[in-house]
């Protein structure tokens, strides 16, 4: 997902884009009109002084005269104003050429026809005797573009402001979406960080508006999920107390053995579960991560406990375990109950005699049989779909687990056994910066590492 900043430079950027081609769609046919306008202007002029000159040829022909008129107008004071009398020398200094002379001589139309340096506006008039004299203007390129510049500069200075305007308000105006963004997203963070308090005040356009009050009808109606299942299993753990005070009362009564110890040991084991069923209930986002386990000191006591059963069914075990502890970052109580669902799923699903094998590694945990193994794996990890064999919720808390410390089950078939291959994996956790979760007398505890 782009950053809530990135929506801000975004809408920054297109505005500034939208902005800078609409000044460029405006400023260039505004700066070649300011160009055509200086140009025409200049030859404005030029036919203004060309048509005075005309008007005094018409009331003299002395070339005295008409010398001391041109050195009176300012292009003739330039140089740029020529008489041209026809059979004499030119007044002034001519630009045009003696072709475009003669044409307008003969024509008698006035032209505009380019020079060295510039453009030379050709006036024809009629004198004595049917004869016709030639006014040129001369007007240089430099006052063909006069002001040319200027328009240029002043027209991109506006664009220029026009763009960084728009820019700057699209900026600020994206505050206002942006800051709405930041809130939804920093409200769903802390709700997926199991703050089921978290809350947004709709704000910003009406589309933001309206996914914050999505999300807070979503997150109402999680809590109130949360809170329906908080009570049921409250409510059925302490259903639960009942009939363990019982069991517990029974145990107590029965002679001093093995079976007695190993039932007492399994009345403790579900209490504890119990006790942790009712802390979930209260707390049920309670779990935040933080406490390991070594998963060969679990490994250990589970086997224990399930070892009356594996005797009874005339089992085979081999354990292959580690020669160091093994840690892994869920509490004692996940670790234990996934532990026991891979062996109790053998234990119940496959026929008496069928040999067990159990493997820890540091990132691994195989529990592989030898019996027909399974025929729907993939099923056997969804809870609520059972098979014939050990496809039960067990596996489904095993992949629950796994997930919790950061790996998968994977369900296969032993090469060695031929039977089910089930292997848990895991992040290896560091005890160092966690707390760890040590059993006294089958009840968990968690204690500082």
């Amino acid at each position: 997902m782009r950053p809530v900043n990135g929506i801000r430079a975004t809408l920054a950027r297109g505005a500034l884009a939208v902005t800078s081609m609409i000044a460029i769609a405006f400023v260039v046919p505004l700066g070649l009109l300011a160009q055509q306008t200086a140009h025409d202007r200049a030859l404005s002029d030029a036919r203004q002084q060309a048509s005075a000159m005309v008007a005094v040829l018409a009331v003299t022909r002395q070339r005295a005269v008409l010398t001391r008129a041109v050195a009176g107008t300012t292009t003739g004071a330039g140089g740029r104003l020529i008489v041209h009398l026809p059979g004499e020398q030119p007044i002034g200094t001519s630009h045009a050429s003696d072709a475009d002379l003669a044409l307008v001589a003969q024509q008698r139309q006035a032209l505009t026809t380019s020079a060295a340096g510039g453009v030379a506006y050709l006036q024809p008039t009629a004198i004595a005797g049917g004869r016709t004299a030639v006014v040129e203007v001369f007007v240089p390129s430099a006052e063909l573009r006069r002001g040319v510049g200027r328009a240029w500069v002043a027209l991109c200075a506006l664009a220029a402001v026009l763009v960084a305007a728009s820019t700057l308000l699209a900026d600020r105006l994206a505050r206002r979406v942006v800051a709405a963004a930041r809130a939804l997203s920093g409200a769903a963070r802390r709700f997926g960080a199991h703050d089921l308090s978290a809350r947004v005040e709709p704000a910003g356009p009406a589309e933001l508006a309206d996914v914050g009050t999505a999300f807070n009808a979503m997150a109402d109606r999680i809590v109130s999920f949360v809170d329906a299942d908080r009570d049921r299993a409250a409510d059925l753990s302490r259903r639960l107390r009942t009939p363990l005070t019982a069991l517990r009362v029974d145990a107590e009564a029965l002679p001093p053995g093995e079976a007695a110890d190993r039932l007492r040991e399994s009345i403790d084991a579900l209490e504890a579960d119990v006790d942790a069923l009712i802390v979930s209930a209260r707390d049920p986002a309670g779990f935040d991560g933080r406490e390991a386990v070594d998963l060969v000191e679990v490994l250990g006591d589970r086997l224990a406990f399930w070892a009356g059963a594996a005797e009874h069914q005339h089992r085979e075990w081999d354990f292959v375990g580690a020669d160091r502890p093994v840690w892994i970052a869920v509490p004692r109580a996940d670790a234990v109950a996934a532990v026991d669902s891979l062996l109790g799923n053998i234990v119940r699903h496959t026929p008496a005699g069928t040999p067990i094998r159990v493997t820890v590694g540091d990132d691994v945990l195989v529990v592989e049989d030898g019996g027909r193994g399974m025929s729907d794996w993939k099923a056997a990890v969804r809870r609520g779909v059972s098979g014939d064999r050990s496809t039960g919720p067990g596996l489904d808390i095993a992949r629950r687990v796994a997930a919790e410390a950061g790996g998968e089950v994977h369900i296969g078939r032993s090469r060695d056994l031929g039977g089910a291959r089930i292997a848990m994996t895991f992040e290896p956790a560091d005890p160092g910066t966690l707390a760890v979760s040590r059993y006294r007398r089958g009840r968990p505890t968690v204690a500082d590492a």
